[in-house]
């Protein structure tokens, strides 16, 4: 019979090679969170529409969103290192791509090999679960998430800096900081130590779907990530429009908010999750989110603005940890890469129609993606207040 994740906590561990792991979100986060201020600038000096930027972003969900379950399935069967390897070097290859792209037909193959390669999060979010236990899964989930954070930091930082010495330098840069990642990897990455027993039919999607926490939670994750795309995708041109601001200067705006996220999920998630728990960080941190996005469009003053920004931040940041924790622990450890690749497809579902909508809304009326984005968070804490019992318990 195959051991249940929730005994897992007695199985080997080997933490020496987190870092690794840790560094190669940062690095795919780098490389998507470089495209934030220079590619809605690039397409807009093109002459193209917030529509068009949108299909653009979609893109690269689309391909996360049909392989993230692909690598995660391949990672069980083969092994996280050799999964984590080749698409490591994939992201590299295709940020160089980005760089040497002239057109927006080249923008838009570089971001489909982008999206194919960057699908991996969900092989190193496996690979945190398969090395912690149970009951530091939240915290070091915050972790994960302070990678994304700080991902997020550099990747818009070294866009705002480089974009002026040339449009493709940004993109040479975290190329080559994937190339050595690859080598790190190479050098330091061990594979993780599996149960013995191994589940040899899995049941796919709808298999997964039918734990009611897993539809639950998956379904919060598409609605939370498509509230966070409203903001992602027309930030620039907000900003843009209302205050003049330039890439540089929306770049800077970025980084503050990564660094609030940043700091909270690597020092405060540990803390929360001990007085508040899994659910109720999930909740709070939706409602802040909630209350936040509205106000942003009704601020005239940049200074005032950064208000509702940082609120949303903190919101954020004490949200997502919560939903990967309990998602990693409701299904056999020999199917986890499988269980952690839908979770992510569904927030790559979300980014395919996210900046698909968040275009579209903001060419009507530019305010309505903000208010769009406060009532899914608000949806979204309320199906969270649905999740019953200990979520993060797999059921027997």
């Amino acid at each position: 019979m195959t051991q249940p994740a929730g005994n897992s906590a007695s199985a080997p561990r080997n933490r020496s090679t987190l870092p690794i792991v840790f560094s190669v979100i940062i690095v795919d986060l780098i490389g998507f969170g470089i495209v934030i201020p220079i590619l809605p600038a690039y397409t807009k000096d093109l002459g193209a529409s917030a529509a068009v930027l949108g299909i653009l972003l979609a893109t690269h969900a689309a391909l996360q969103f049909v392989f993230a379950p692909v690598w995660g399935r391949l990672s069980d069967r083969i092994g996280r290192r050799p999964v984590m390897m080749f698409t490591i070097a994939g992201t590299s290859g295709a940020l160089l791509m980005l760089g040497m792209a002239e057109s927006i037909l080249g923008l838009f193959i570089a971001r489909l090999l982008s999206g194919l390669f960057s699908a991996n999060i969900s092989v190193a979010t496996a690979y945190v679960a398969d090395v912690t236990a149970e009951s530091e899964r939240t915290r070091w989930m915050g972790m994960v998430g302070a990678s994304f954070g700080i991902g997020f930091i550099l990747g818009p930082a070294l866009g705002g800096l480089l974009h002026p010495y040339g449009s493709g330098i940004p993109a040479f840069v975290a190329a080559g900081l994937a190339a050595a990642n690859f080598i790190w990897a190479a050098i330091s990455l061990q594979e993780p130590q599996h149960h013995e027993a191994r589940v040899q039919k899995r049941g796919g999607l709808r298999a997964a779907l039918s734990d009611p926490v897993v539809a639950r939670i998956c379904a919060v994750n598409l609605i939370f990530t498509i509230g966070v795309a409203q903001l992602e995708s027309t930030f620039f041109y907000w900003m843009n429009d209302q205050f003049n601001y330039d890439v540089r200067e929306v770049a800077y705006i970025l980084v503050a908010m990564a660094v609030v996220m940043a700091s909270v999920q690597g020092g405060g998630i540990r803390p929360l999750v001990a007085r508040l728990g899994e659910k109720r960080m999930l909740v709070g941190g939706l409602a802040l989110m909630a209350l936040a996005f509205p106000v942003i469009p009704a601020v005239h003053a940049v200074g005032f603005l950064m208000i509702p920004l940082a609120v949303s931040a903190v919101g954020r940041a004490i949200a997502q940890p919560p939903m990967t924790s309990m998602i990693s622990m409701r299904g056999e450890v020999s199917g986890r890469g499988e269980l952690m690749g839908y979770f992510q497809s569904s927030a790559a579902l979300a980014r395919i129609f996210g900046p698909l909508v968040a275009g579209v809304l903001y060419d009507f009326s530019a305010p309505t993606p903000f208010y769009l984005a406060g009532t899914l968070f608000a949806l979204g804490a309320l199906l969270s207040m649905g999740l019953t019992g200990n979520p993060a318990a797999r059921d027997q």
